[in-house]
């Protein structure tokens, strides 16, 4: 059975992709590193691509785990990407992420979250039901800080325009942390939001079974 090497977003893992049904395939996780000091993006795909034991993979991306597979594509061969919730190129990045990456606001603001955060980023995720906030909460209490850190300042100063032939982007039309009027995706899941992949699991896997099939 084909493998797919999935990178989850920012601060989450396996869990991310679990309520996913994709024919035929087996999805393997490349868990996330810790960053090294002053470790570049393109660096640390290098590292992250040990994970990959297949010629010409497909990479299964999610949010800031798409950013990583497209740095992996420009130094292996792979026959396709899969993006979800996602951007294929820094244009793409909303306005308000350039602004705190021109600002540096990202170094000034303290990236822990708090009670008084929560139900903000609750909302920019989309997080819906009970069993949502449950796993983002758990999510958030695991993530090592300094890769969080890391991980955001990589993402919103991603200086990237090339894009694989074969990349396929997976979005939603009520996406508040990449919105998608500065997006033209592949799919389209209407009023899908940041974490779809959990909450509109069923259409998602729908388009990622339509991609394979080509």
């Amino acid at each position: 059975m084909k493998t797919i090497y999935c990178i989850s977003g920012l601060g989450a893992d396996e869990r991310a992709f679990s309520k996913l049904e994709i024919k035929g395939f087996q999805l393997k996780v490349i868990s996330w590193l810790m960053p090294l000091r002053d470790e570049s993006l393109p660096h640390y795909a290098t590292r992250m691509r040990a994970g990959i034991d297949e010629e010409d993979p497909i990479l299964m991306g999610l949010s800031f785990g798409g950013m990583v597979c497209t740095e992996i594509a420009k130094q292996i061969p792979v026959s396709k990407i899969i993006i979800i919730s996602s951007i294929k190129s820094s244009n793409e990045l909303p306005l308000w992420m350039k602004t705190v990456a021109k600002l540096r606001l990202n170094k000034i603001v303290p990236l822990r979250s708090t009670k008084l955060t929560q139900p903000v980023q609750n909302r920019m995720l989309g997080v819906q039901s009970e069993e949502e906030k449950v796993l983002v909460t758990s999510l958030r209490k695991e993530a090592d800080l300094p890769y969080i850190t890391w991980a955001v300042n990589q993402a919103i100063n991603w200086k990237n325009e090339w894009q694989h032939p074969a990349i396929y982007q997976i979005h939603g039309d009520n996406d508040h942390m990449f919105p998608i009027k500065n997006i033209n995706p592949t799919f389209i899941i209407k009023r899908g939001g940041h974490f779809m992949i959990m909450n509109r699991a069923e259409e998602v896997s729908d388009c990622i079974n339509n991609i394979l099939q080509h």
